[in-house]
């Protein structure tokens, strides 16, 4: 490839930010938030609930739908991914933020996605 070419191609990457951001950038929020949610490792949450979209989904917790009728305000469905056992001390959900399974930036990720359903 002659300089030219690979000034152009360098140029075209520039221009529309192809290859210059690393890919968890180039995701939004949204979908960052449902890979952490199908993420085995941390939120899991196919474990126990029933997610479109999700492979071996659990049926112990609620499916998880029509997120924004059953949590209208967004800071209640943050505190129930954070502790649940605030609002329910019989709960089998794990306390995601207490015992810092996911980060702060993480579950407000999570939330964001959970939204969306």
């Amino acid at each position: 490839m002659t300089r030219y070419g690979i000034l152009v191609l360098a140029l075209f990457a520039i221009m529309t930010g192809s290859g210059l951001a690393d890919e968890s950038d180039a995701l939004s929020d949204v979908e960052r938030g449902r890979q952490l949610a199908f993420d085995r490792s941390k939120g899991n949450c196919l474990a126990c609930h029933v997610i479109e979209g999700g492979e071996l989904a659990g049926n112990y917790g609620p499916p998880l739908l029509m997120m924004k009728v059953r949590f209208p305000d967004r800071d209640v469905l943050r505190e129930q991914v954070w502790d649940a056992e605030e609002r329910n001390p019989d709960t089998r959900m794990p306390p995601f933020g207490r015992h810092k399974i996911l980060t702060e930036e993480e579950i407000d990720l999570v939330v964001d996605y959970l939204l969306t359903l």
